[in-house]
């Protein structure tokens, strides 16, 4: 990327990693434009009693804060998908908290291999859209899994007036593309603008799958699905041309 092109990163994930992210690019000498294309909202889903289970799962930091508002019951060790998940269970005050690095079957492989105890009854925490892999997963390891949806992610009701003028613009644009179902969201939002100049940076494959047919420039992937690696790429992107 030429350093004429312009440096400004759309940022699209739901808040408040919005505002995190939207941070850290700040900090890189980047200018964000936030336009979260998810929004977050709990769901009147009743706790189950945790003395019947060995302990907790985490697939986001989103699911971390939902439960820390639904309950303050803090007996349960967490096991948590990445070092964000992981970071935000410690600030909630879980003990002990285990941190696997990957994705939903990077933890389920991590759980099966490093789990001691008798009572292989786990609490899966996620949005209610999760796909039921990690379940799966675990269940194959001799597991078994409640999924407990404590909330939801819908599409935002349209991208911000400062990311469609952006878009408009004709500079390039970088978006950052968090998960799938913000890439679906995006894709549904983005529809009839052009998007000739915008390149996506997407976490994953998955992520980026949504956004193949869309339109947009170059498409590029991050080695490893965290965001210090979705950073690190966006870095090497600006640094190499």
């Amino acid at each position: 990327m030429s350093e004429a092109a312009a440096r400004k990163v759309l940022v699209t994930r739901a808040e408040p990693g919005a505002t995190q992210t939207a941070r850290r690019l700040s900090q890189m000498g980047l200018v964000p434009i936030v336009s979260p294309v998810l929004q977050l909202q709990a769901r009147d889903t009743p706790v189950p009693d945790f003395s019947v289970f060995g302990g907790l799962v985490f697939t986001s930091a989103n699911g971390v804060r939902f439960f820390a508002e639904a309950s303050s019951d803090r007996s349960l060790p967490a096991w948590c998908v990445g070092p964000a998940t992981a970071a935000q269970a410690l600030r909630e005050g879980f003990s002990p908290v285990h941190e696997s690095s990957g994705d939903a079957h990077d933890l389920a492989h991590y759980i099966a291999h490093h789990w001691h105890g008798a009572d292989k009854a786990l609490l899966h925490v996620a949005n209610s859209a999760a796909k039921g892999n990690l379940k799966t997963a675990l269940e194959d390891a001799g597991f078994s899994v409640t999924f407990l949806p404590l909330y939801e992610a819908r599409p935002a009701p349209a991208l911000s007036e400062d990311a469609r003028r952006a878009i408009a613009s004709g500079d390039t644009l970088i978006c950052l593309v968090h998960s799938q179902k913000a890439a679906e969201a995006f894709a549904g939002l983005a529809k009839g603008l052009d998007l000739a100049k915008t390149k996506i940076v997407a976490i994953s494959a998955q992520a980026g799958a949504p956004l193949q047919d869309l339109g947009t420039g170059d498409i590029h992937i991050a080695d490893h699905p965290d965001e210090a690696h979705l950073l690190g790429l966006l870095k090497g992107l600006l640094a190499g041309g």
